[in-house]
Formats: C-alpha cells, structure tokens, sequence
C-alpha cells in the first residue's frame, strides 16, 4: 500500500481530480460488481483526501503571502 500512497502523492492536484471524477461516472452507472466498486470507492477517497490536502496547503500559502505584507506576491507552491 505504501507503493501506491507514494504513486498518488506525486499526482497534480489536476490529476487527481480527473481520475476521482473518472471513478465517479464508473460507480454511477451502477454497472461495477460490488467488489471492484467497493475498491474504486476506496481510491475515490484516497483521491479526494489528496485533493483536500493540496488544496488546503495552496489556501495556506496564499493565506500567509497577503497577511504578511498586505501586498499580493508571486509564489510558488511546494508539493
């Protein structure tokens, strides 16, 4: 499992949320068997925690650059 957490953290927050929204359609057909959409949930989460993460350290970053001068400043975002 550590081999696949990695895989996802090296996704672009794009990438994550396109395959997230991928899994989404798949499920709502409600074509999957039961075992395999119960897995792709399970990647749906780990895709939407990712998703939540990234976007909260982006939010922190811009948060911090307009409190500390009141100026808007060119950034970059770790990941």
């Amino acid at each position: 499992m550590a081999k696949k957490d990695d895989n996802l953290k090296e996704m672009s927050f794009e990438e994550s949320l396109t395959n997230l929204e991928e899994i989404v359609k798949k499920l709502e057909t409600g074509e999957v068997p039961l075992d395999e959409a119960i897995n792709e949930f399970k990647n749906a989460m780990s895709l939407a925690k990712l998703c939540d993460e990234k976007l909260k350290s982006a939010e922190e970053a811009i948060t911090k650059l307009v409190k500390d001068n009141d100026e808007t400043v060119d950034f970059e975002v770790e990941e």
